[in-house]
């Protein structure tokens, strides 16, 4: 009580000129329509202010969640797009309620180390063994398709990039003809695989769609790769060489979607006794 008292009686002047100040102020915006108008308008514009940042804030918090539902989104896509041999229930609580039908399924995940500048190249992806991910199983991205597990720990697993020299063969085929070849990266462009094994008389046109043809237990069939960019014949095998520009840009990974083949064992079973009947026969 004292500190005030000895306050006004230092700035008594100061504190009476303050306050007639703001009883003119008071009297000025309560009698005048003018006035009263312009202190509407700069309110009405700080509030829209204060409500724009606390709006962009809000969108930025939910930014998760909208990126979960695009996911979700995509599966659902997924699902609709490859009907029974892509149905998409939880990865870790397969059911197979429709008689047989059921090939594949997906685990979604993504990239935490990735590189395309070597001639053998790898990316890390945050879903491992407690996840079911095993090596031998394909790994789609959005967009195309993005390399196949050779590792796998609890929580990580490691993957070997379709950008690698001599290491990876993928079975593709021409969208529009069905024509199949092998698909494999020369080690020079990131944005380039070759197709081969394609017959010379096979029409060709610039950006012809490339797909995976489902020939192997790793991908579905009709999984995005990308477009026919330039093809010649090669001399040494009489056959297209087809250049392949890649749906999804391997350097801008960022999610990926793990594909577990439901038939593969049935799929690898029948294979071994074909192995073994060529053994006997010799």
């Amino acid at each position: 009580m004292g500190f005030l008292l000895r306050l006004f009686s230092k700035n008594g002047l100061f504190v009476f000129f303050t306050f007639l100040q703001l009883t003119a102020l008071v009297l000025i915006f309560s009698r005048n329509s003018m006035q009263q108008s312009w202190l509407a308008g700069q309110t009405a514009a700080f509030n829209s202010w204060v409500s724009g940042y606390i709006d962009e804030g809000a969108s930025y918090l939910k930014l998760k969640q909208i990126n979960e539902q695009l996911v979700a989104q995509n599966k659902s896509l997924m699902e609709q797009v490859y009907g029974k041999k892509a149905a998409l229930p939880n990865f870790r609580k397969v059911h197979d309620t429709i008689g047989g039908g059921q090939i594949y399924t997906f685990v979604d995940g993504e990239i935490v180390f990735n590189s395309i500048n070597r001639k053998d190249n790898y990316f890390t992806i945050n879903r491992g063994k407690r996840d079911g991910v095993l090596p031998k199983m394909g790994v789609m991205a959005p967009k195309g398709i993005a390399g196949i597990v050779i590792n796998s720990t609890d929580s990580y697993a490691l993957v070997q990039s379709v950008l690698s020299l001599n290491k990876i063969k993928i079975n593709a085929s021409l969208k529009k003809s069905g024509y199949f070849g092998t698909l494999t990266w020369k080690g020079d462009d990131s944005r380039i695989m070759h197709l081969s094994d394609v017959p010379k008389y096979v029409p060709l046109q610039i950006g012809d769609t490339v797909v995976t043809d489902g020939k192997s237990a790793i991908f579905p069939q009709g999984i995005m790769i990308g477009t026919v960019s330039g093809y010649e014949v090669d001399s040494k095998t009489g056959f297209w060489d087809i250049s392949v520009e890649l749906s999804e840009k391997m350097g801008n990974l960022n999610k990926i979607y793990v594909v577990k083949n439901l038939k593969k064992a049935e799929v690898q079973k029948i294979q071994d006794t074909l192995q073994a009947t060529i053994k006997r026969e010799k």
